[in-house]
C-alpha cells in the first residue's frame, strides 16, 4: 500500500476528558484508502523536547466529511501539543502505517465481539464501523476505570451493541471486560482487541481456552513507523518481527505469550 506524507488541517479538536481528546482532520484531496488497524505518524512541532513523530490509530474515517480522526491520550509533551491544536491549524502525518484486523468470512454476522480498554479502544470503531458496512452487527465490550474514562460510547452505539465494565462499578459492570457476564451468555466465532497489555493478555487466554479466533492490536513503544529502528521489535513463533510493519495486528497464535 503507498505511503503518504503531508499536512492536514484540523477540523475539531474536542477535550473528552482531562487526559483525551479527539482530533479531527481533513485534507484537500480525497483521503486515500486506509485499513481498520492501520496507524499514522504524527509530527510534533512546537515542542522543544519531541523530536520524534507519535503512532496513533486510525480512530475513524468519515468519507462524507473527508475526515480522519485520531483519539489521543494525553501522556507526555508530545501528546499535550498535540491536543493544543486550533482549529484552522496543520499537522503533518506519515500513513498508512501497518497491517490490519482480517475480516472473518464465514462466521455468524452478529457472532463478532471486539473488545477494547482505555485508549485502546481507538482502532475499534473504525473497525466496527467496516464490519457494519459488509453486513456484520458487532458487539462491542469496552472497559475503563471509571466511567469518564469510557470514550465515545454514543459513537460505537452507531454500529453494534455495547456493554461497558468500569473498575469501580459505576457504570456497566464492576470488574475487568474479560469478567463481563456477557462472556458467559453467548458464544463468538471470532474476538478483535486492543488496549493495555495484560488486558490483551487476558483476552487472549480467555479466547484461546474458549477455541476462539482473536487478533490483538498491539501497542509495542515506536519510534520511526517504517521497520528502520527495531524498538517496536516482538518475539514470535515465526522469529521476531516489527511490530509497525508487520503488526500491529496480530493473530494471537503467533505470539509467544504465557497463555
Amino acid at each position: 500500500m503507498k505511503k503518504y506524507a503531508s499536512d492536514w488541517k484540523v477540523v475539531e479538536n474536542i477535550r473528552l476528558h482531562s487526559n483525551y481528546c479527539l482530533l479531527k482532520l481533513s485534507m484537500d484531496a480525497v483521503i486515500p484508502e486506509m485499513l481498520p488497524g492501520q496507524f499514522v505518524q504524527v509530527r510534533v512541532d512546537g515542542s522543544q523536547t519531541t523530536f520524534l513523530r507519535r503512532p496513533i490509530s486510525v480512530n475513524y474515517i468519515d468519507r462524507n466529511k473527508n475526515e480522519l480522526w485520531l483519539l489521543i491520550q494525553l501522556v507526555g509533551d508530545g501528546t499535550r501539543n498535540l491536543a493544543k491544536l486550533q482549529i484552522g491549524e496543520t499537522v503533518n502525518l506519515l500513513y498508512p502505517l501497518g497491517n490490519s484486523f482480517s475480516i472473518p468470512k464465514t462466521i455468524n454476522d452478529d457472532n463478532v465481539l471486539l473488545i477494547g480498554g482505555g485508549v485502546g479502544v481507538a482502532p475499534l470503531l473504525y473497525l466496527g464501523s467496516q464490519l457494519t458496512s459488509q453486513g456484520y452487527n458487532p458487539t462491542f465490550l469496552l472497559g475503563a476505570r471509571s466511567r469518564k474514562d469510557l470514550l465515545l460510547l454514543e459513537e460505537f452505539q452507531k454500529y453494534g451493541e455495547v456493554f461497558v465494565t468500569t473498575e469501580d462499578g459505576k457504570s456497566g459492570e464492576k470488574g475487568y471486560v474479560t469478567n463481563h457476564s456477557i462472556l458467559k451468555k453467548k458464544h463468538y466465532d471470532f474476538i478483535y482487541t486492543c488496549g493495555p497489555s495484560p488486558m490483551m493478555h487476558a483476552v487472549a487466554a480467555y479466547a484461546k481456552q474458549s477455541g476462539i479466533p482473536c487478533e490483538v492490536s498491539l501497542e509495542n513503544l515506536m519510534a520511526c513507523g517504517i521497520g528502520a529502528c527495531l524498538c517496536c521489535v516482538e518475539n514470535t513463533t515465526e522469529g521476531h518481527i516489527c511490530v509497525c510493519t508487520e503488526g500491529p495486528v496480530i493473530n494471537i497464535e503467533k505470539l509467544k505469550w504465557q497463555i
